[in-house]
């Protein structure tokens, strides 16, 4: 009460200055604890996409790459079965040669990963050595053979997908070991150096480096037909078919994003922005332009999510492993950070860390992909994904096809030994009938003609020139 009088006291007592209302504003604002006069103004969110996203699982890649893993092992214990001077190899060595190899790590570990897939391998006992031994079964070489088939078949387009890639780095050539390692995503053989490159000297050029030992390969001539990137086809189709507005996609990507990604009203709005935002082409060469303002760096990053793109439209099973794409970063203008670049873009690319304990990241096109199988497969994929089917199928049908094929065998044997005892017993009577028959028209002749000696018993000289005389001529001296 005491500091309150006091308080007013202050305020009625009379001042020589002027009194004016608003002169008590600025004490009374002192006075009050808070300002509740200042207008507040709600905080707003940013509508760019966010630099760090967590990764959301879509599990049919994370499957398809687990059949991936085996796959890849499979394929190396067939390596290593090929590589023996009879395709066929004894299981304790292949135990030994598989360890070294690095592909087994305890002992017996080969011997128990062969028969899991009886379709792919068989295990059986030598006729002679009485020890085990391991090919590859009839239906694994078919197989192979239609890889290598589709292979040799697709090199044409194998030339074309190397062409382009080449015209994606900046000054046209590439490390053959990038290429080299690599050379399987992009359809090309084991021989590309020969079989593909010196092979069309109009296309590609290969050369040693001054300042380095590596070998490089070089486009020889850009060609004006081929730089067309893949989503520009596909924005035309989808501008053809569907009737969007051409504003709308012309510089936009095909976004799908993967189940259970949460998508808030703010990162529909930076999608937006971003689908509308213009880049140049991963085609063009961007050496002079000023890269150094803000618009320009848009513009940079979303020509890498186009290069990626491209790079991925270009293999064979439309998806490559992320350590292979880092090989071409530096000519390819591609950021430092790959990984967290791309989960900022989670609808158009996939990353699976399945297939090698975590090590392994393997990206994917979505756009590409239904349901963990390639919308548009071309005849190499086919052919690689009949491995994974007899992978996939169940050991037990193995065993039940060997027991038929033994059953068939044994009904077959069966069938033959009775057809030859049947054959052996029909041809014995016929021979016995046709004996019979002959002795019992020998007995008939021989007594016609003792009838005809008694009755006719007189004979000249004449009658033993004939046929007839001789015979009978010889009869009476043997009767004599």
């Amino acid at each position: 009460m005491r500091i309150i009088f006091i308080y007013t006291t202050k305020i009625c007592k009379p001042n020589t200055k002027s009194f004016t209302p608003t002169s008590l504003i600025p004490s009374i604002l002192r006075a009050t604890p808070t300002n509740t006069f200042t207008p507040t103004r709600p905080m707003s969110q940013s509508v760019a996409i966010p630099k760090k996203l967590q990764r959301v699982r879509d599990h049919g890649y994370d499957d398809y790459m687990e059949v991936e893993k085996k796959m890849r092992k499979v394929l190396k214990f067939q390596d290593l079965i090929l590589s023996q001077p009879t395709s066929v190899i004894s299981i304790s060595r292949l135990d030994t040669v598989a360890r070294r190899l690095g592909l087994s790590l305890k002992q017996f570990e080969a011997g128990r990963f062969v028969l899991k897939f009886p379709h792919v391998f068989e295990i059986f006992e030598h006729p002679v050595q009485r020890i085990l031994y391991c090919r590859l079964t009839r239906k694994a070489q078919l197989q192979i053979d239609g890889v290598n088939e589709a292979l040799i078949a697709q090199i044409p387009d194998a030339v074309t997908r190397l062409r382009k890639l080449l015209m994606l780095s900046n000054t046209g050539r590439l490390q053959l070991e990038h290429v080299r390692i690599a050379r399987k995503d992009f359809g090309l053989p084991d021989d590309f150096e020969f079989s593909v490159i010196l092979k069309y000297p109009q296309f590609f050029r290969l050369f040693d480096a001054k300042e380095c030992r590596s070998k490089y390969v070089e486009i020889v001539e850009r060609d004006p037909k081929l730089t067309v990137c893949a989503i520009e086809r596909l924005r035309e189709r989808e501008y053809r078919e569907k009737g969007i507005d051409a504003e709308d996609i012309r510089f936009s990507f095909i976004v799908r994003f993967p189940p259970g990604f949460k998508i808030g009203k703010y990162y529909k709005i930076a999608v937006w922005k971003w689908q509308r935002v213009p880049y140049w082409s991963p085609y063009d060469d961007i050496s002079g332009y000023d890269l150094r303002s803000l618009e320009a760096q848009k513009r940079m990053e979303k020509r890498a999510v186009a290069m990626i793109h491209e790079l991925l439209s270009l293999t064979v099973e439309k998806k490559i492993t992320l350590e292979r794409i880092a090989h071409f970063r530096l000519v390819m203008n591609l950021p430092k950070k790959l990984k967290d670049f791309l989960l900022q873009h989670q609808g158009i690319f996939y990353i699976s860390t399945r297939g090698n304990h975590g090590k392994l990241h393997t990206v994917f096109l979505r756009e590409a992909y239904k349901k963990g199988e390639l919308i548009e497969p071309n005849d190499l994929y086919l052919a690689r994904r009949k491995l994974a089917e007899l992978i996939l199928l169940s050991p037990k049908k193995a065993y039940v096809d060997r027991e038929l094929v033994r059953y068939r065998r044994g009904g077959e044997d069966n069938e033959m030994r009775n057809f030859n005892r049947d054959y052996a017993e029909n041809s014995f009577s016929d021979f016995e009938t046709e004996a019979n028959g002959r002795h019992d028209g020998e007995g008939e002749d021989k007594l016609q003609s003792d009838l005809d000696c008694d009755s006719e018993p007189d004979y000249t000289d004449e009658d033993t020139d004939s046929e007839e005389g001789g015979d009978v001529g010889a009869t009476r001296v043997l009767g004599n």
